[in-house]
């Protein structure tokens, strides 16, 4: 049926948790390619999907959320990012695993799975130590860098049937882990409930996942692509746990991907560890900040817009200078930003990627071209610009030499500027 104005009227999206009509934009940033989908040279006269990034949130829950408008099997049948290619993140998940090995006293006869277990970046760390690892890894060009490395992996999507398979089968897990997955899941509830069929009686989930305050007071807009269903506070994520008889007893804030948390899950039934000072101190500070009503939520698009000003400024005032600009890094966030700003090979001339699986490939949206990180000592670009924004001081101290031809790095979050 049509309305006045002769338009067909637009679908009302439900929230993916409590399936209440969500109503209400939290930041709309047009449209754009899927974010790790890189071009082969042959591909680029040929039709590119684009699709909606806007971003709701639930006026009854609370959970900020972007539509599936694509299927997880298209983003992640075949994936472009992996994780051992951060050094930083390496270190990151080798201290986690002497950490939850002892705090957990993991040995032998205890089993951790990992969820979105990658390239077995972070199993590897406790099968060497001997304890049993299962990866669960639904791209499959990934998991056979896992296998590769020694990792038993799964190659499907994680959810309640794959978790009552593995627990038919006593593979419950001591330790359940899931690093930066709980966002990618359209099926928020099924996932969920899979973990905590997976969990043995007194077993811990932890899950780590970019922290929804921190992406709001940091203008970290960039981290929202399709893969990215859904964008968490503390308050929620104890929420969308609690409904599954989880309870959320401990949480850490960590300086990853611009601000993240760690929580830790137990049963509800496990009163063996009571819930934290940190847990009880966060919900708090997070009520207190206006994370419990719905207009703590509003006035982010105008900030997002600004900084696309600034961006777009910076490269326009270099470009009439007669200045070279090149990026460093093809992260998904990247191909956010410069889709969204409308950045082209007119500003950019080409990004470099230590990731040899994206060399000699474009990304997407923009067609801007992919090479070693060697390119910039070919070109001496006057700017770098960082696009994984948040490994700059890695990035700036493997690439000091950009200095040496009086080259200099600019970053584009929080706010466009010239690091000295």
């Amino acid at each position: 049926m049509k309305s006045e104005t002769g338009m067909m009227p637009v679908p009302q999206p439900n929230c993916r948790f409590c399936q209440s009509p969500l109503k209400h934009t939290f930041v709309d940033l047009g449209m754009s390619p899927l974010c790790e989908s890189y071009l082969a040279a042959d591909q680029l006269d040929q039709m590119e999907p684009f699709f909606p990034l806007h971003v709701r949130v639930c006026s009854e829950c609370l959970l900020v959320q972007l539509g599936e408008y694509v299927s997880p099997a298209t983003i992640f049948t075949e994936y472009a990012y992996f994780s051992s290619y951060s050094d930083s993140w390496v270190r990151h998940a080798k201290t986690y695993a002497e950490r939850m090995t002892e705090l957990l006293r993991l040995g032998s006869g205890s089993r951790v799975v990992e969820v979105a277990s990658n390239d077995g970046y972070l199993l590897q760390h406790f099968a060497a130590k001997g304890i049993p690892v299962l990866g669960i890894e639904p791209a499959k060009n990934v998991a056979a860098r896992a296998v590769e490395k020694g990792i038993p992996t799964i190659e499907r999507f994680f959810g309640p049937d794959l978790a009552r398979e593995l627990a038919s089968e006593a593979r419950q897990a001591d330790l359940v882990i899931g690093n930066n997955v709980l966002a990618h899941v359209p099926d928020l509830n099924g996932f969920v409930d899979g973990l905590r069929i997976l969990l043995k009686p007194r077993g811990t989930i932890t899950m780590e996942f970019p922290h929804l305050w921190r992406l709001m007071d940091e203008n970290q807009f960039d981290t929202i692509y399709h893969e990215h269903f859904s964008y968490f506070s503390f308050l929620v994520a104890e929420r969308v746990f609690a409904a599954h008889e989880l309870t959320v007893f401990d949480v850490e804030e960590l300086p990853t991907h611009g601000g993240s948390l760690r929580v830790y899950v137990r049963h509800a039934g496990d009163a063996s560890r009571p819930v934290s000072p940190a847990a009880d101190a966060l919900r708090r500070r997070e009520k207190s900040a206006g994370f419990g009503s719905l207009d703590r939520y509003g006035g982010f698009m105008p900030r997002v817009a600004e900084t696309k000003r600034r961006l777009l400024r910076f490269l326009i005032d270099a470009k009439e200078e007669g200045k070279s600009v090149a990026a460093y890094g093809a992260p998904g966030k990247g191909n956010t930003l410069l889709n969204y700003c409308g950045v082209r090979t007119d500003f950019l001339a080409y990004a470099v990627d230590r990731n040899s699986y994206k060399q000699g490939k474009f990304l997407p949206g923009t067609h801007i071209p992919i090479f070693p990180v060697e390119k910039l000592d070919e070109t001496r670009p006057d700017y770098v610009l960082i696009l994984p924004w948040n490994l700059k001081n890695e990035i700036v101290g493997q690439m000091s030499r950009v200095r040496n031809w009086g080259g200099r790095f600019v970053v584009p979050i929080p706010r466009v500027e010239v690091i000295e």
